[in-house]
């Protein structure tokens, strides 16, 4: 993969999936924005890998116009769109999860990115060039006890389908990466206060393990890409085998080998 002479926009590229994203497209010669409400880690972040960062919270509507026309009047037209920034929820009944709750992960989850498809889009639209690549989740694809944060994510798919099919006869790829569960801060901090156990995920995944930022910004871009020139409307897993497993558990798990 070659992103040389291409301007990459990662949204939510200050950590976690977004900055080994931001970080692989560096490294590959691309020119990187990353656009972050952690503004002091974005700068951090663009100081070690040559990139620049912007300030965005992507609850803002008229924020996430403001500079999606700020980085294209600074460093020029943009590539890549990668929308990584995303909030978790707590996992609680119905009856203790709040409706201010529910609507803070969906307005960012959802809403964020479609804000920030809609602003960057539209422009790659008009030039008839592009890729966007939205970060959802495997628990949009199956049950979980996230009742918000689920169907949010099961929303960025469906949008990704909807504007690949929007915008592909203008020459704008959007396609869709579902991670499983992957060693970020937010995974430690979940694991910190027992909300989640790490042992628990490695065990229901094919491969016994977390999935690596890594891995999901090499699936990022590989579809950012020209390898993935012929690709778009696509929701690729990359989750270690968590969703192959799972359904293992009615007859007694994965058989492992020592």
């Amino acid at each position: 993969m070659n992103f040389n002479g291409r301007l990459a926009v990662v949204v939510g590229g200050a950590s976690g999936i977004g900055e080994a994203c931001a970080r692989l497209f560096a490294s590959r010669g691309g020119g990187v924005v990353i656009a972050d409400k952690n503004f002091a880690l974005a700068q951090a972040l663009a100081a070690q890998i040559d990139a620049s960062a912007f300030l965005l919270d992507i609850g803002d509507e008229a924020a996430v116009e403001s500079v999606a026309a700020g980085i294209e009047a600074e460093l020029g037209p943009v590539s890549i769109l990668v929308n990584s920034a995303g909030v978790l929820q707590r996992t609680l009944p119905p009856d203790q999860l709040s409706i201010k709750e529910w609507d803070f992960v969906a307005r960012i989850d959802l809403r964020g990115t479609y804000l920030c498809c809609a602003a960057f889009g539209k422009r790659m639209a008009e030039r008839r060039d592009g890729a966007i690549v939205n970060i959802a989740s495997v628990a949009g694809m199956r049950s979980a006890p996230l009742h918000s944060y689920g169907p949010a994510k099961a929303g960025v798919i469906s949008l990704s389908e909807s504007l690949a099919a929007e915008w592909g006869p203008r020459g704008v790829r959007v396609n869709t990466v579902s991670p499983g569960f992957t060693a970020t801060p937010a995974l430690d901090k979940g694991i910190a206060d027992r909300t989640l156990d790490a042992s628990v995920m490695s065990a229901n995944s094919a491969l016994g393990r977390l999935v690596r930022p890594e891995e999901i910004a090499a699936a990022v871009g590989f579809l950012a890409s020209d390898l993935a020139s012929g690709v778009t409307g696509a929701n690729l897993p990359v989750d270690v085998g968590y969703l192959v497993s799972t359904s293992w558990a009615s007859y007694g798990g994965l058989r492992r080998r020592e």
